[in-house]
């Protein structure tokens, strides 16, 4: 046969089906344009299988566990038994159906989309390799690989039974004790999972606080509730050299630079992501190496006939971002001529508890950008809910405003339920509404939402 006769000619080719690809690529095809989807792992990708959908089904249990301990201080004596095996099987049945993707990829061929199982790499703009097919995109290509865990150079750590939060996700049964390297969202959310099923955590974050990319004030409070629950807290802190215990005790043992030695039954390695760039042939459409995230203008283009969206853009990692990402490329695929998209304020959370939801600027990047701030902070415990609430009222309420044009530029809301009370900040931010106008509100008492008031008149 021919290269030309083995060309496959297509509308679109979209590499990657995680939540952002899919977002692309079904309702391309229900739009009646010839979309191949190409997957080399699951579809639907780290979200509904490892991320987003099993962790919070994971949280969703260890809070029910922390809120029955809570019971002798409010309303009697309560006995709580932790058991892991109700949210193994969970996770099994009802979110991942035992990591199976079929129900996903029929959903997409269900669509009129076409499904390839395999590694895809370009061969120039709109041309697409996958094993021994070929296809070319007449409208163009959609990146969309995703990442995967990133596993840092630490000395000794390649040579032991290291998990990552795919393993933690997977087990039927926790470790006795485990050190968690990496105290970000994904790091500090299951390290609390575990702790409160009985499992002996120390977690270890190189940056001076908690959760680094949140505002310090959070990290702080963080830790403090860390603490309380009995993990060990390690900050400014980096892991030395990682080793199998001695040959009488089974287990890891974390050394880490100022000496200190940590021994658990596991290590788990939640240092961030790295994206999922090498054998994408990037080089054929003008990328060179080395190269940590895909680059975009505003309409997700990389290049002529080239979009990307999701993780490996790196604005964001979040699966609200990518699913936004997919739809301003999709409409960019319809119709180029659409007007550019407009710039989003981006929520984030951190369904830790307290749980931390944050969006905008944080107070050091106001500054940085040269903004006349004003900052307001309240303690959730210092609220009329929060004093009501009297146990796991921990958190905070800080507000980060421009005096000049009088707005939001961020915020972050910790505490119960702080994720959701994040929603009228994150309006607030996204419209850039002025603050008068925000305290002419009236909000409902005594609601977690009404610290908002109370941070809002501190402005």
């Amino acid at each position: 046969m021919s290269e030309q006769e083995a060309v496959e000619s297509v509308d679109v080719v979209v590499i990657g089906l995680g939540v952002a690809g899919e977002t692309v690529a079904g309702p391309l095809a229900e739009a009646g344009l010839r979309v191949v989807g190409v997957e080399a792992g699951l579809v639907g990708g780290e979200c509904p299988y490892w991320g987003c959908v099993p962790s919070k089904m994971a949280i969703r249990a260890a809070n029910a566990l922390a809120e029955a301990r809570r019971v002798d201080a409010l309303a009697g004596s309560a006995s709580v038994s932790p058991d892991w095996a109700p949210v193994a099987a969970r996770i099994r049945e009802q979110a991942t159906d035992d990591w199976n993707d079929q129900v996903a990829v029929d959903r997409f061929v269900g669509k009129g989309g076409i499904f390839v199982r395999g590694r895809a790499r370009l061969d120039g703009p709109r041309r697409v390799i996958v094993d021994d097919r070929v296809f070319e995109a007449e409208r163009g290509v959609v990146i969309a690989a995703g990442t995967s865990p990133a596993v840092p150079p630490i000395p000794g750590l390649a040579d032991v039974p290291y998990w990552t939060n795919h393993d933690v996700l997977e087990a039927k049964e926790l470790p006795d004790s485990v050190v968690v390297l990496g105290a970000g969202a994904i790091g500090s959310e299951l390290a609390q999972v575990m702790a409160r099923f009985g499992t002996r955590v120390d977690i270890v974050e190189v940056q001076e606080r908690l959760l680094p990319l949140e505002e310090p004030e959070a990290g702080e409070a963080l830790a403090s509730a860390f603490e309380a629950e009995g993990i060990g807290v390690h900050v400014g802190a980096a892991a030395a050299a990682v080793a199998l215990a001695p040959d009488d005790r089974e287990g890891v043992v974390v050394t880490l630079e100022n000496g200190a030695e940590l021994e658990a039954e596991r290590v788990f390695v939640a240092a961030g992501r790295r994206t999922n760039v090498e054998g994408l042939g990037l080089e054929t459409i003008g990328l060179t190496a080395p190269l940590t995230f895909i680059p975009t203008d505003e309409r997700m283009r990389v290049a002529d006939g080239v979009w990307a969206v999701g993780d490996i853009t790196g604005k964001g990692l979040f699966t609200h971002v990518g699913i936004h990402q997919g739809g301003i490329a999709r409409a960019d695929i319809l119709d180029p001529d659409s007007p550019a998209p407009a710039q989003v304020a981006v929520p984030r959370v951190a369904f830790t508890d307290p749980e931390v939801g944050s969006v905008g600027l944080s107070e050091q990047q106001a500054r940085d950008q040269g903004l006349d701030v004003a900052v307001a902070l309240v303690h959730v415990g210092s609220t009329a809910r929060g004093w009501l609430h009297a146990v796991g009222n921990e958190g905070l309420i800080k507000l980060v405003a421009d005096r000049e044009r009088g707005v939001l530029v961020g915020a972050t809301s910790m505490g119960p339920h702080g994720g959701e009370v994040l929603g009228l900040l994150a309006l607030a931010v996204h419209e850039a509404t002025p603050i008068e106008r925000l305290r002419s509100m009236i909000y409902a008492y005594p609601t977690f939402h009404k610290g908002i008031e109370d941070a809002l008149n501190q402005l």
